[in-house]
């Protein structure tokens, strides 16, 4: 063994321990939010009430609060946090950017007029996860065409992405405009990106659709990090970088999607997971497990802020991420000036 060999290992036995503990701590911060909100609120629940209510030995007012409210509210949260913070890992990796995200890349956007499209003039009464997705999809469609067109590059789709993201929120408030008024209110508050009217059916949907967007990312994880050494290097390797991409950006196009199906588009997740979950857990490339901790955690604390902070006001948690963002985008721009 090499005394190259030596030295590393230690290190590398540093940065596993110091995921782990992010990581664990990460989980705690998710689970004392997920009391929180399970016994705060206008109706106040102890342990010990949401322990029966979660056994089916409440009563039946605590049981409809927690059980048929505030359980389905958590667990979108965590799930939603996570396929963002996935979909943004993702992105990320890809264009090696920590600005790339499906909320600048217009992913999200895209996602929000197809789903707009159903509610406002197809299907008022139907689900828009349908909507949603052939929107997150054809927007990726659009994007990789005109990156194409004017020669690839991460900086073009990008720039790409974000002048089709502007186009399409044009699109949506048109939309908004032509809609019946009982029809546009309930949009409205669903493009401000809200968890208020989240059921276990919705759960249920984000479950199933992200189990198994999750599994296409595990089969394709290793060449996913071999992309990060480089396409050169990629490629001498044995990858097929085009068709990994492809396939790296759908599977990211459709875990966008499916949380703006069940939520709207919630910002600031995507963008911000998976570099906190970088600087935080110490790894050389961005952590995809990592970014789906994170986001789901940081996910389920905004939410759980935007319940209480003006109890008994709610405000969409999509409202709050998209002030935090905001913030985030204005420390990256001065942290990278210095």
């Amino acid at each position: 063994m090499t005394t190259a060999t030596l030295l590393r290992t230690p290190a590398r036995s540093r940065r596993r321990r110091r995921y782990a503990l992010v990581l664990v701590g990460t989980l705690v911060v998710a689970a004392i939010a997920a009391v929180v909100g399970l016994t705060t609120g206008s109706f106040q629940a102890s342990l010990g009430q949401v322990a029966s209510a979660l056994t089916g030995e409440g009563d039946g007012r605590t049981s409809v609060v927690v059980v048929g409210l505030r359980v389905p509210r958590i667990l979108a949260a965590l799930a939603i946090g996570a396929a963002l913070g996935m979909a943004g890992a993702v992105f990320q990796t890809l264009a090696r950017n920590p600005l790339a995200s499906p909320d600048i890349v217009g992913f999200s956007a895209g996602s929000a007029t197809g789903a707009l499209v159903g509610l406002t003039l197809l299907a008022p009464a139907a689900s828009p996860a349908a909507g949603a997705w052939i929107g997150g999809l054809l927007t990726v469609v659009v994007v990789m065409a005109i990156a194409r067109s004017v020669g690839v590059s991460r900086e073009r789709t990008i720039l790409a992405g974000i002048a089709l993201s502007t186009l399409l929120s044009a699109a949506n408030d048109y939309l908004l405009t032509r809609a019946p008024l009982e029809i546009a209110r309930n949009a409205t508050q669903w493009l401000h990106g809200s968890l208020a009217a989240t059921s276990l059916d919705d759960v249920a949907l984000l479950l199933s659709s992200i189990g198994i967007l999750s599994f296409v990312l595990i089969v394709v994880y290793r060449d996913f990090r071999t992309l990060e050494l480089g396409d050169d290097t990629a490629v001498a390797l044995g990858v097929r970088t085009g068709r990994i991409r492809l396939v790296l950006v759908v599977v990211a196009a459709l875990l966008t999607g499916t949380a703006t199906a069940v939520a709207g588009p919630i910002g600031f997740i995507a963008l911000a997971a998976p570099q906190l979950a970088r600087r935080t857990m110490g790894t050389s490339g961005i952590p995809l497990v990592g970014s789906a901790v994170t986001g789901a955690a940081v996910l389920l604390v905004a939410d759980v802020i935007a319940q209480r902070a003006l109890a008994p006001l709610q405000i969409p948690v999509g409202l709050l991420t998209a002030v935090a963002g905001g913030a985030y985008l204005f420390w990256i721009v001065s942290r990278r000036r210095r």
